[in-house]
């Protein structure tokens, strides 16, 4: 009597670890999934608009004259509420923070839920992600590779709109030190790591968008279903933390911190908020990256 026949996948997944010379841990490299993503023209795209976010402020502010803002943005948990539009002119490093101050509550959500959520369900709608796992690519490493470098990439969006704001800024209003709404000033060799410290914080609380991005991406076919899906649900999250009769449930909410990077642009650098909007965030982007590899790791490919 022949034994029974096992289905395609299985044969695959259950085989290649006797292969002669296989090694899970050196498929699908970092590099390699890192220039393929790179090729991509939905990433040079996404870069060539951060890159172009400084100049077009820049034309706005030559347009309508001296900045003068009315509506803050308010550093959550820290408390102050500051107005980083009143002095984006003052220097370079006033202008990098008003680029990430008025980016950071949507427009650098959309690289995180791209890069994330695009990863693994554009490979199965081009019906190529079968053949990745009969390469044979072991499940968890190719989710790891991709995670990786759509974090990686989610980063690099982030560093680069202040970094090309930095440079468009000297150019546009010469160097000189952090001048502050709230009053004093930060010198220019403390003005570098509190911008940093702000980027990272900002790269920390999308975890959250990233976390939706990347669990979606595992869960269907259409890469705009996952992306729109992460930032829909990332907008529910604001809309709630603008609800003021939830209260303290609002700290709960990974978007009622969202602007406590606020707090590192103070005479005296504060961590409490970013602190706790950090705590937040990671756990939720914890729980959902969990979810992806958990329902991945079950999930029948078929595309």
């Amino acid at each position: 009597m022949s034994a029974p026949v096992q289905p395609p996948e299985a044969r695959v997944e259950t085989a290649h670890p006797e292969a002669a010379g296989y090694r899970a841990g050196r498929t699908l490299p970092l590099r390699v999934e890192a220039m393929r993503q790179l090729r991509r023209r939905r990433t040079l795209l996404m870069g060539g608009v951060l890159a172009a976010l400084p100049f077009i402020l820049i034309i706005a502010f030559a347009i309508g004259g001296t900045p003068d803002g009315e509506d803050g943005g308010g550093g959550r948990g820290g408390g102050s509420r500051i107005n980083l539009m009143d002095v984006a002119t003052e220097s370079a490093a006033n202008f990098a923070a008003t680029s990430l101050f008025v980016s950071a509550g949507f427009l650098l959500v959309i690289p995180v839920a791209l890069f994330c959520g695009d990863t693994v369900a554009s490979e199965a709608s081009w019906s190529s992600l079968r053949y990745l796992l009969a390469a044979p690519v072991p499940r968890v490493r190719l989710l790891w590779s991709k995670l990786v470098v759509a974090l990686g990439f989610s980063l690099a969006a982030m560093v680069l709109l202040p970094v090309v704001a930095l440079v468009a800024g000297t150019a546009a209003y010469g160097w000189g030190p952090l001048k502050l709404p709230t009053g004093g000033a930060l010198s220019a060799g403390d003005t570098a790591p509190r911008l940093a410290i702000v980027v990272a914080f900002i790269f920390v609380s999308q975890l959250v968008t990233a976390g939706l991005a990347f669990w979606l991406s595992t869960k269907t076919d259409a890469p705009l279903g996952a992306v729109g899906g992460a930032v829909f649900l990332t907008i529910v999250g604001n809309v709630l933390d603008a609800v003021t009769a939830l209260g303290s449930w609002r700290d709960f909410l990974p978007a009622h911190w969202q602007f406590a990077w606020a707090d590192a642009l103070q005479p005296q650098l504060e961590w409490g908020g970013m602190i706790k909007g950090a705590a937040v965030s990671v756990t939720y982007a914890l729980i959902l990256f969990a979810l992806a590899f958990r329902g991945f790791s079950r999930k029948d490919i078929v595309s």
